[in-house]
């Protein structure tokens, strides 16, 4: 990220910022990886430490079930059933050591508590809805095919406009970050990104809540909820800056390293954390060398598993594609173009494929979730043309 300021701060960090009435701001500073990382200064009205009640913590650990089996899966994500309450709705479906895949259908916005991830960093991938994501750091409206990139630690709400809502949420235990080659030394993306910061769409229209009572949040720890009760409202500050905050990007902003022969799946690449990559398939033009065969190649995959989310469009190299399905390719065997893509795709000049691609670096496990909405044979569908 880079440097972003929003709001009242003063001139120096660490010193006094005092109220009309003569009192101090309460300054907080929001750091990362200890002190070594990114960080914010944030400036409330009141200490953010005002803690009125604590309630009954309650596991949300994923059910982690295995099958013994090495094999391609798909998941029909659009089978995971619409419920009410946001926190509810998060279904994880795939989990490892360093990431948790989710899908979530809520119906309802986040408006009758605050939520706090102090276990990852969130990317939330908006498929259907729209709304505002609202953060201490300011609101940040949102709407079809847009990354959220909430940082651990970041209280919100989500305030959506409508029941019909379809998310992709990845949670990271490590930081999510626009890859590191696409930055020069200064960390500006460079010419030959795929994006640039005009694209990143950053908070704003900063509202001061000058309101004490009872706040609840529900924060989640090492798979666990903690319910709290504060008493100041947490979207208090008056003023912050920093490099540290959510912002959003749109998967339509990006735009598609083409060449005259097929290019591998790095120049796809959006985000990145130390345990998997996020890249974007985007409309785009096919490779343009005479001989050129758009269809990926067969690929085996022996370092990292490979999963898939399909949002729009059509996919040359895969058939009977649904809009939210998600295809697991494991570590481990070969995958490739389903049977007749190979030869349908040459002399195709572009695609209007639309899809999120998830490449982790350590094996993916399924939950009781994942084998519910599992389509059992689709490692057979390599055997036939239909």
């Amino acid at each position: 990220m880079h440097y972003y300021q929003l709001g009242k701060i003063p001139p120096k960090r660490h010193t006094q910022f005092r109220k009309e009435d003569g009192s101090l701001y309460q300054e907080e500073l929001f750091s990362t990886e200890g002190f070594s990382d990114i960080y914010s200064n944030i400036y409330h009205l009141y200490p953010p430490t005002q803690i009125k009640q604590l309630g009954e913590p309650y596991s949300v650990a994923p059910k982690l079930k295995k099958d013994n089996q090495l094999k391609p899966r798909c998941l029909m994500g659009f089978e995971v059933q619409p419920e009410a309450d946001y926190l509810k709705s998060r279904k994880v479906i795939l989990a490892n050591e360093d990431c948790k895949v989710i899908l979530a259908a809520p119906q309802q916005s986040l408006t009758d508590y605050f939520f706090k991830n102090a276990d990852a960093d969130e990317m939330i991938f908006v498929h259907e809805g729209k709304g505002v994501l609202k953060t201490l750091y300011g609101q940040i409206p949102f709407g079809y095919g847009d990354y959220l990139i909430i940082p651990r630690g970041t209280t919100y709400q989500i305030d959506f406009e409508e029941e019909n809502n379809r998310l992709l949420i990845v949670e990271s235990y490590s930081p999510i970050r626009t890859p590191k080659r696409y930055r020069n030394e200064f960390g500006q993306l460079a010419e030959h990104a795929p994006f640039c910061e005009r694209d990143i769409r950053k908070p704003q229209d900063l509202q001061t809540h000058d309101e004490q009572g009872e706040f609840k949040f529900f924060i989640k720890k090492q798979d666990i909820i903690y319910p709290y009760t504060y008493l100041n409202h947490p979207f208090d500050a008056v003023g912050w800056d920093g490099y540290c905050y959510p912002y959003a990007f749109s998967i339509h902003d990006f735009e598609p390293i083409t060449g005259r022969i097929h290019q591998p799946p790095p120049v796809h690449q959006t985000f990145g954390s130390r345990g998997f990559v996020i890249c974007s398939f985007v409309p785009r033009l096919f490779d343009y060398h005479p001989q050129a065969i758009p269809a990926p190649y067969n690929h085996s995959n022996i370092d990292s598993d490979e999963l898939l989310y399909y949002v729009d469009g059509d996919f040359m190299s895969r058939k009977h594609v649904e809009r939210g399905m998600i295809s697991l390719h494991p570590a481990g065997i070969p995958h490739g173009p389903h049977p007749g893509t190979i030869e349908k795709s040459i002399g195709a000049k572009e695609t209007l494929e639309l899809a999120v691609m998830v490449d982790t670096f350590r094996p993916l496990y399924m939950t009781e979730e994942a084998f519910a909405i599992e389509q059992g044979d689709y490692y057979k569908s390599w055997l036939t043309e239909d």
